[in-house]
């Protein structure tokens, strides 16, 4: 099978998925939240609720960069959780605004070369 249907099968593109939980009680605490969270959004995560940030990874190898990012970057205290779900099974998730159905977010148009 060639490379392009394994690749367009939903099940080889991942979403890279990091919730966390910091403390932000002290100016240092709140630094060292912003900072978290700029290392998040300038790899390309977006945020999809408050501190639960996903990115688009075009294949497991390319989440395990990113994953590595994330780990090297990681605060001293509170706790972070990485998840990778297959771009199929994002697609099943259930989004509501209110109790009005949303569509799950589609992945990016093009890939982003860093």
């Amino acid at each position: 099978m060639p490379s392009t249907q394994v690749a367009l099968s939903g099940y080889r593109p991942v979403w890279l998925f990091a919730m966390f939980d910091l403390p932000v009680k002290t100016p240092a605490d709140r630094r060292r939240y912003a900072q978290f969270r700029k290392l998040l959004l300038n790899d390309g995560f977006s945020m999809m609720q408050y501190s639960v940030y996903a990115r688009y990874c075009a294949s497991e190898e390319s989440a395990a960069v990113h994953r590595q990012l994330v780990r090297d970057g990681l605060p001293d205290e509170g706790q972070v959780r990485l998840l990778a779900v297959t771009d199929r099974q994002f697609g099943k998730m259930e989004n509501y605004i209110g109790k009005k159905r949303k569509p799950a977010e589609d992945p990016p148009r093009q890939l982003m070369l860093f």
